[in-house]
């Protein structure tokens, strides 16, 4: 399986931040955050990789990771999304690179704790069709939303007014080789973008969707709010055990 990382757009909701840099570039407590879902896609065995990026600050992206040797990689691959046109937009810029092959889709800006590796192993084994990851959260109403009937996801609505369930769909998204036949049927939505909850919705709708729920903690990373949590929850899990280790290194060294 091919693993890509979606991190264009200009994340105008952190300016003025954003007005010098990518958004994925920005520090995430001891890392950029691009630095997060790369590692979520190694650690789960995706060695292959693509970075999606766009805007005035692309070339940063590859002084800053280069071909991957830091996360163990031989070879990163990069292409550039002009514009703002959505997350199926950008998504539709990896045919090539997929080659037919799954993938593995994650938004630049979500940061997890756990990982995915088990509904990796899981989706290889699965015939055809799409797995997302789903979390259980309190403000459902700033995500897309999954109903639920059972054991299968019957629709997905984006930021609804009042959600029908508590589950959010996570920026981890599993397609077999027919997504970009999707996104190509797709219409601008009234904000002028190529939906990704249309591509997942296309999914249901033929039957071939399967979900897990996400493990331990799970946040996107787009507003000041979320920077700062996601910081904090870093800081809480990986700080936690950094400070833990420094005794022990510090009695080693006396």
């Amino acid at each position: 399986m091919k693993g890509i990382v979606l991190a264009g757009g200009t994340g105008s909701r952190l300016f003025p931040l954003t007005k010098i840099t990518n958004k994925h570039l920005l520090p995430i407590y001891d890392k950029p955050m691009i630095y997060y879902p790369i590692e979520t896609l190694v650690e789960a065995g995706i060695n292959d990789l693509l970075i999606v990026t766009g805007g005035r600050n692309s070339g940063d992206f590859l002084r800053l990771l280069g071909n991957g040797k830091e996360f163990g990689l031989k070879h990163i691959n990069y292409t550039y999304q002009e514009g703002e046109g959505g997350i199926a937009e950008a998504l539709a810029l990896a045919e090539h690179f997929a080659d037919n092959e799954k993938i593995c889709v994650i938004l630049g800006d979500n940061i997890i704790e756990s990982s995915i590796a088990s509904a990796v192993r899981d989706f290889e084994r699965q015939e055809r069709g799409a797995k997302i990851l789903l979390k259980e959260v309190d403000d459902a109403e700033r995500f897309g939303v999954a109903e639920i009937k059972g054991n299968r996801i019957v629709g997905i609505e984006e930021k609804p007014a009042q959600p029908k369930s508590n589950y959010a769909v996570t920026g981890i998204y599993m397609y077999d080789e027919t997504v970009f036949t999707k996104t190509r049927t797709l219409k601008p939505s009234a904000r002028g973008e190529l939906e990704i909850t249309d591509v997942n919705n296309a999914y249901i709708s033929e039957g071939t969707m399967t979900f897990s729920y996400l493990d331990g903690w799970w946040t996107d990373a787009g507003t000041f709010d979320s920077l700062l949590r996601a910081t904090n929850l870093v800081n809480a899990t990986r700080g936690a055990k950094n400070r833990q280790a420094e005794p022990a290194r510090a009695g080693v060294q006396g």
